[in-house]
């Protein structure tokens, strides 16, 4: 696997992991926001369960005026505070049964779909008096002491807020006969805690939609993930094969090819003055289609290769001169009627090229021309910051469709308009290639039935 495909498939997966993290993170939000809206309607309703005239704040009345009576004798000293937190406990714990009573009666009647469940934790009881203040109970974390309610962990993220009451209170009371007077401040500190069995299931369900939905197209990701790799590889392994193969291929046809055209050489050598016209032009048509079977198989080799991997054999060439050669070549080579107009702007300029590649390049684009059609040839020459070749014919031009695709080795437009035209689609690409190699550029433009016309920018050294 080479390392480009390597390196793909790493950004792909590193992609992939990011995408899964963020939508993690938008469900892991879209769950959060859900439960703060569902802690605050659930706040809301016990707010007003135990608000003023209900049994349950009738409850919470009893307990208070209870406690009331044994802090007015830890006042006198006549409860210590240990017997006094004692009291409180068993006041909870006999109210409490008919607190949670009244308590499911009423979240009954709101045909909740899980179990809400509350219950008040006790933190500090201060005792203020003219003399001192007296801290008679406090346990900063409020685990340790329920005034009422259900038994369950409490969790931060369900508590429902600090409840603080301060009072003055003033009391007579009779201890071995005699009336004692008696006063005091005392605040109390609690904090109200709720608990949602089956809540986060509920959310959960809520959310089953959004869910699924993320599962699918996590699901769908991955699947074109690796869809799109395995793709590329099997692409990669097809044109490695298809190289090798054309490689392995015009090195087996070569060696026989040569050996028929040394025996083809030897025969016209040894049948100089044989006169029958039919063996001559036999032997003739022999060393033609053998010339040009190699050149058949030598322009495949060629033009199999990338531009990276085209070794250049630059040399200063007179621009001017070298374009009339390429040119005039090609007139004498061509059997069709064209006409070639050279407009040759620039003179004396030299150019630093590979003579060879160049030359090939611009018949490989030239003969094209012909091929589909072309009877006019205008070859434009001119220098700007850059050589500008540009090669103009009137022949049958190239759809929109396949102007992107023209350069793309073995690519070839689909014409049904002309029958007769042969090639491997490699011509286009092997100049393409010849043209980066040189760190230039190749253009083209065209218009059905309108001609078609190639810019090449080669950049000068």
């Amino acid at each position: 696997m080479s390392k480009k495909i390597i390196l793909l498939v790493i950004a792909s997966i590193i992609g992939l992991l990011a995408l899964s993290l963020v939508q993690a993170k938008l469900i892991q939000n879209t769950y959060q926001l859900r439960k703060e809206a569902l802690i605050d309607r659930n706040s809301e309703i016990l707010g007003k369960i135990g608000s003023y005239g209900t049994t349950i704040d009738s409850i919470s009345d009893a307990i208070s005026i209870t406690f009331f009576k044994d802090l007015d004798g830890y006042s006198l000293q006549k409860l210590s505070k240990e017997k006094l937190m004692n009291r409180l406990r068993v006041i909870n714990d006999s109210l409490n049964p008919l607190f949670i009573s009244a308590y499911e009666n009423v979240i009954n009647a709101k045909h909740l779909k899980f179990d809400l469940k509350y219950h008040k934790m006790l933190q500090s009881i201060v005792l203020i008096d003219s003399l001192k203040t007296d801290t008679i109970f406090f346990d900063k974390k409020s685990k340790n002491f329920k005034l009422i309610g259900y038994d369950f962990e409490n969790d931060d993220e369900l508590r429902l807020g600090t409840s603080t009451w301060e009072t003055n209170r003033t009391f007579d009371k009779k201890i071995n006969g005699v009336l004692k007077k008696g006063s005091y401040d005392v605040v109390f500190k609690t904090i109200n805690y709720m608990n949602m069995d089956q809540a986060n299931t509920i959310i959960l369900t809520e959310m089953k939609g959004l869910l699924v939905t993320s599962c699918c197209i996590f699901l769908f990701v991955i699947g074109l993930f690796y869809y799109s790799i395995k793709n590329l590889i099997t692409q990669k392994k097809i044109a490695d094969i298809k190289t090798d193969f054309i490689n392995n291929i015009t090195h087996e046809l070569k060696t026989p090819l040569t050996t028929l055209s040394l025996a083809t050489k030897m025969l016209k050598q040894q049948n100089k003055n044989v006169e029958n016209k039919m063996f001559i032009a036999t032997l003739g048509t022999i060393e033609r289609q053998n010339v040009r079977l190699q050149k058949l198989i030598d322009q495949v080799l060629n033009n199999s290769l990338g531009y990276k991997e085209i070794v250049l054999k630059k040399e200063n060439v007179s621009l001017n001169q070298f374009i009339h050669t390429v040119l005039d070549d090609f007139e004498i080579s061509n059997t069709n009627t064209i006409v070639i107009q050279r407009n040759i702007c620039i003179k004396n300029q030299e150019l630093s090229i590979d003579r060879f590649y160049i030359s090939t390049a611009l018949l490989n684009i030239l003969e094209n021309a012909v091929k589909y059609g072309a009877t006019t040839i205008i070859f434009f020459l001119k220098r700007t910051n850059n050589i500008e070749l540009s090669i103009q014919d009137n022949g049958i031009g190239i759809a929109k469709k396949d102007l992107q695709s023209i350069f793309t080795k073995f690519y070839r437009v689909d014409n049904q308009n002309i029958h007769n035209v042969k090639g491997l689609g490699l011509g286009l690409y092997y100049s393409n290639q010849v043209v980066k190699a040189h760190d230039g550029k190749i253009h083209v433009e065209s218009e059905k039935d309108k001609g078609t016309n190639f810019t090449i920018i080669l950049p000068i050294n």
